[in-house]
């Protein structure tokens, strides 16, 4: 049902119930052909799969669920021309939680580049704020300039912040689409690397300080201004992994 229909859209009105062939990032497609912003609808039917209870299932039924799911993983990962000793690795060995962001950074970056391209109304400009935490995505129209919509993304104070994750929920709050858990929800890293603001707190000084890794070797790091720690000698929190710059 379209309840917010946009200003310039002159081929259905406020109230009109339409029925959704194609999906796409930014929108849907009518049957009668129409693109449709997701900010223009509401969904009133869907038709979704039931997910079973799993608290309700019984100890046979929930054995039996499992192998369902590792047989059907299989037979996928055959089809699709994984080697089967990887697959059963994969399965085995799971993902370190630095493994999982940095997998979360990519697809965020991933994420900003599609849709930057895809959207064929306005153009989109980042205000990144490292030392606030926060990016600010705005869209404006091409021609006039005019600023259709912003989006927002702050990060949580006990957080490492990183630019690019927040690009990407700014971006999709700007667009009207739903923000991905695991944006919202991804680890925190735990592996210090070259680019990364750190703060840290010597072992023989209760001030702490934040500086930028310039170098890493053999468990000693050096700083942009020069500086250096030892990891035994320094608690080293990362509260900036964006890294910006380096080959961004």
């Amino acid at each position: 049902m379209i309840t917010n229909r946009s200003l310039i859209e002159t081929r259905y009105k406020n109230g009109d119930v339409l029925k959704v062939t194609r999906y796409y990032d930014l929108g849907v497609f009518s049957e009668e052909d129409h693109g449709i912003w997701h900010t223009e609808y509401e969904v009133i039917v869907g038709e979704h799969t039931p997910i079973p209870n799993l608290d309700e299932m019984d100890y046979d039924e929930l054995v039996a669920l499992v192998e369902d799911v590792m047989k059907a993983l299989r037979t996928r990962s055959y089809k699709n021309g994984y080697d089967q000793g990887r697959f059963d690795a994969e399965i085995e060995a799971p993902k370190s939680d630095q493994q999982k962001r940095d997998e979360v950074v990519e697809k965020a970056k991933e994420d900003v580049r599609v849709l930057y391209y895809k959207d064929y109304v306005g153009a989109t400009d980042f205000i990144v704020n490292a030392e606030k935490r926060t990016v600010v995505s705005i869209r404006k129209a091409f021609g006039n300039g005019r600023v259709i919509s912003k989006g927002i993304a702050k990060c949580a104070p006990n957080d490492c912040f990183n630019a690019h994750i927040g690009k990407a929920i700014a971006l999709r709050r700007a667009l009207g689409l739903e923000v991905p858990s695991e944006y919202l929800n991804v680890p925190q890293p735990t592996e210090v690397r070259v680019g990364d603001v750190v703060r840290g707190r010597t072992s023989f000084s209760m001030d702490t300080y934040e500086e930028t890794v310039r170098k890493s070797d053999g468990g000693k790091y050096e700083y942009a201004s020069g500086g250096y720690d030892y990891t035994e000698d320094a608690d080293l929190v990362i509260i900036d992994d964006s890294r910006a710059g380096d080959g961004e």
